[in-house]
Protein backbone atom coordinates (compact mmCIF):
# COMPACT_ATOMS: atom_id res chain seq x y z
CA UNK A 1 0.00 0.00 0.00
CA UNK A 2 1.31 3.35 -0.80
CA UNK A 3 -0.11 6.79 0.76
CA UNK A 4 2.36 9.59 -0.17
CA UNK A 5 1.27 13.19 -0.79
CA UNK A 6 3.29 16.45 -1.92
CA UNK A 7 1.63 19.36 -1.52
CA UNK A 8 2.91 23.05 -2.30
CA UNK A 9 0.93 26.16 -0.70
CA UNK A 10 0.79 29.43 1.83
CA UNK A 11 -0.33 28.97 5.14
CA UNK A 12 -3.00 30.37 5.74
CA UNK A 13 -2.15 31.46 9.26
CA UNK A 14 0.10 31.16 11.73
CA UNK A 15 1.04 27.56 12.92
CA UNK A 16 0.06 27.87 16.76
CA UNK A 17 2.97 25.24 18.64
CA UNK A 18 0.76 23.07 21.13
CA UNK A 19 1.65 20.16 23.62
CA UNK A 20 -0.42 16.73 24.31
CA UNK A 21 -0.42 15.91 28.12
CA UNK A 22 2.51 14.11 27.51
CA UNK A 23 4.25 17.04 26.52
CA UNK A 24 4.86 15.88 22.64
CA UNK A 25 5.03 19.13 20.31
CA UNK A 26 1.87 19.55 17.83
CA UNK A 27 0.89 22.07 15.31
CA UNK A 28 -1.84 22.44 12.39
CA UNK A 29 -2.05 24.56 9.53
CA UNK A 30 -3.98 24.87 6.41
CA UNK A 31 -2.44 25.61 3.10
CA UNK A 32 -3.49 27.44 0.21
CA UNK A 33 -2.96 25.53 -2.85
CA UNK A 34 -4.06 26.44 -6.33
CA UNK A 35 -4.98 24.48 -8.70
CA UNK A 36 -3.42 23.62 -12.01
CA UNK A 37 -5.79 24.94 -14.26
CA UNK A 38 -8.77 27.38 -14.29
CA UNK A 39 -12.33 26.86 -14.00
CA UNK A 40 -14.74 27.52 -16.45
CA UNK A 41 -15.52 30.85 -15.64
CA UNK A 42 -11.67 31.42 -16.05
CA UNK A 43 -10.90 31.70 -12.11
CA UNK A 44 -8.32 29.95 -10.87
CA UNK A 45 -9.45 27.88 -7.59
CA UNK A 46 -7.75 27.13 -4.93
CA UNK A 47 -7.60 24.48 -1.97
CA UNK A 48 -7.24 24.75 1.51
CA UNK A 49 -5.49 21.73 2.83
CA UNK A 50 -5.05 21.08 6.72
CA UNK A 51 -1.94 19.69 7.73
CA UNK A 52 -0.77 18.30 11.10
CA UNK A 53 2.86 18.23 12.71
CA UNK A 54 3.93 16.60 15.60
CA UNK A 55 7.38 16.52 17.44
CA UNK A 56 10.39 18.48 15.86
CA UNK A 57 8.48 19.02 12.65
CA UNK A 58 5.66 21.28 14.52
CA UNK A 59 8.63 23.09 16.28
CA UNK A 60 10.30 23.87 13.22
CA UNK A 61 7.20 24.91 11.76
CA UNK A 62 6.13 26.98 14.53
CA UNK A 63 9.30 28.71 14.72
CA UNK A 64 10.17 29.60 11.19
CA UNK A 65 7.47 29.86 9.05
CA UNK A 66 4.36 32.73 8.77
CA UNK A 67 1.02 33.64 7.68
CA UNK A 68 1.50 33.72 3.36
CA UNK A 69 4.85 31.76 3.78
CA UNK A 70 5.63 29.16 1.23
CA UNK A 71 5.63 25.79 2.26
CA UNK A 72 6.45 22.17 0.50
CA UNK A 73 4.81 19.31 2.66
CA UNK A 74 5.62 15.80 2.31
CA UNK A 75 3.41 13.43 4.23
CA UNK A 76 0.54 10.99 4.09
CA UNK A 77 -3.07 11.44 4.13
CA UNK A 78 -5.15 10.96 6.78
CA UNK A 79 -8.98 10.00 7.12
CA UNK A 80 -10.73 10.73 10.66
CA UNK A 81 -14.40 9.95 11.74
CA UNK A 82 -15.51 12.32 14.63
CA UNK A 83 -19.07 13.94 16.38
CA UNK A 84 -19.64 17.10 16.49
CA UNK A 85 -21.16 18.89 19.62
CA UNK A 86 -24.83 17.64 17.84
CA UNK A 87 -23.76 14.31 17.72
CA UNK A 88 -23.69 13.88 14.16
CA UNK A 89 -20.89 12.04 12.34
CA UNK A 90 -18.42 13.95 11.02
CA UNK A 91 -15.65 13.34 8.55
CA UNK A 92 -12.19 15.30 8.13
CA UNK A 93 -9.08 14.93 5.71
CA UNK A 94 -5.91 16.27 6.77
CA UNK A 95 -2.27 15.83 5.73
CA UNK A 96 0.19 13.99 8.52
CA UNK A 97 3.55 15.76 7.64
CA UNK A 98 6.67 14.03 7.55
CA UNK A 99 8.66 16.40 5.96
CA UNK A 100 8.27 20.51 5.60
CA UNK A 101 10.20 22.37 3.26
CA UNK A 102 10.87 26.16 2.67
CA UNK A 103 9.11 26.89 -0.87
CA UNK A 104 9.97 30.43 -1.58
CA UNK A 105 13.52 32.56 -0.54
CA UNK A 106 13.90 34.73 2.60
CA UNK A 107 11.85 37.46 2.33
CA UNK A 108 12.42 41.46 3.43
CA UNK A 109 12.19 41.83 7.26
CA UNK A 110 12.20 38.28 8.14
CA UNK A 111 13.69 37.56 11.09
CA UNK A 112 17.31 36.15 11.04
CA UNK A 113 17.87 32.20 10.76
CA UNK A 114 14.79 32.55 8.27
CA UNK A 115 16.44 30.99 5.54
CA UNK A 116 14.85 30.29 1.63
CA UNK A 117 14.84 27.72 -0.57
CA UNK A 118 18.14 28.64 -2.46
CA UNK A 119 20.15 27.32 0.48
CA UNK A 120 20.37 23.62 1.27
CA UNK A 121 17.81 22.78 4.01
CA UNK A 122 17.75 19.96 6.29
CA UNK A 123 14.21 17.89 6.25
CA UNK A 124 12.73 18.03 9.53
CA UNK A 125 11.01 14.75 10.06
CA UNK A 126 8.55 13.55 12.52
CA UNK A 127 9.52 10.09 12.85
CA UNK A 128 12.44 10.33 12.92
CA UNK A 129 13.22 12.51 16.25
CA UNK A 130 16.35 14.39 15.65
CA UNK A 131 16.88 18.37 15.69
CA UNK A 132 19.44 19.73 13.39
CA UNK A 133 19.99 23.33 13.46
CA UNK A 134 19.13 25.63 10.05
CA UNK A 135 22.29 26.64 8.31
CA UNK A 136 23.44 30.07 9.38
CA UNK A 137 25.81 32.53 7.46
CA UNK A 138 29.16 30.37 8.78
CA UNK A 139 27.84 27.16 6.31
CA UNK A 140 31.11 25.92 5.29
CA UNK A 141 30.63 27.57 1.65
CA UNK A 142 32.79 30.15 0.62
CA UNK A 143 32.42 33.04 -2.34
CA UNK A 144 33.67 32.57 -5.77
CA UNK A 145 34.58 35.61 -7.40
CA UNK A 146 32.93 35.52 -11.02
CA UNK A 147 35.91 36.89 -12.41
CA UNK A 148 38.43 33.55 -11.30
CA UNK A 149 38.38 31.64 -14.84
CA UNK A 150 39.10 28.33 -13.03
CA UNK A 151 36.14 27.08 -11.34
CA UNK A 152 36.87 24.37 -8.98
CA UNK A 153 34.38 21.61 -10.34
Amino acid sequence: MLNKVFIMGRLTRDPELRRTQSGTAVTSFSLAVDRDFKSQSGEKETDFIDVVAWRTTAEFVSKYFTKGRMAIVEGRLQIRDWKDKDGNNRRSAEVIADNIYFGDSKRDGAPAGDYGSSYSQPAYGAPAGGYAAPMGSSNGFAEIDEEDGDLPF
